[in-house]
């Protein structure tokens, strides 16, 4: 499966938000995502794409020194493809380019396949926040990654431009 990374853009959203409703219980809006895209100049969101299809997005926002994960999600027909991962490390290079040292999301306890990618990723456990999500009460586990020149992010830089 040949995936393309591009900058999210208006003409993705109609197919990010399908994926969006798949994907969680409580999604954002179309208007959540639109304002990303094209207002917020702290948030940085990419779409990969397969065969002119989107089949992934993820997002965050640089603030300061700092990135904060802000959506990460596969379609589930190409879940366990290694696009979920391959969102992850574009996001972390495209953090290091921007100068950033330290990324950090929020991710529920449930979600063990996250929970794991994140952890191969070098994310650490730091934190919970108490009913975090409101549709279900669930607390969210924060995950912070301090240096991510390091070891497992290696190299990546040079990935992110398509």
């Amino acid at each position: 499966m040949d995936i393309k990374f591009k900058e999210m853009r208006l003409e993705h959203l109609n197919q990010v938000i399908q994926i969006e409703n798949i994907s969680y219980s409580s999604p954002w809006s179309r208007q959540s995502f639109a304002y990303e895209v094209v207002k917020n100049s702290f948030a940085c969101y990419i779409v990969a794409v397969s065969d002119k299809k989107v089949v992934g997005y993820a997002g965050m926002w640089l603030i300061l020194d700092e990135a904060h994960i802000t959506n990460v999600a596969v379609h589930p027909d190409y879940r366990k493809a290694g696009i979920g991962k391959a969102l992850m490390m574009q996001m972390i290079g495209r953090a290091v380019v921007n100068g950033i040292s330290r990324m950090t999301l929020e991710v529920r306890p449930s979600n063990n396949a996250a929970r794991h990618l994140y952890g191969m990723l070098g994310f650490k456990e730091k934190g919970v926040r108490k009913g975090y999500y409101t549709d279900t009460n669930e607390d969210a586990i924060i995950m912070w990654k301090n240096d991510l020149s390091g070891d497992s992010t290696q190299n990546i830089s040079s990935v992110i431009y398509i």
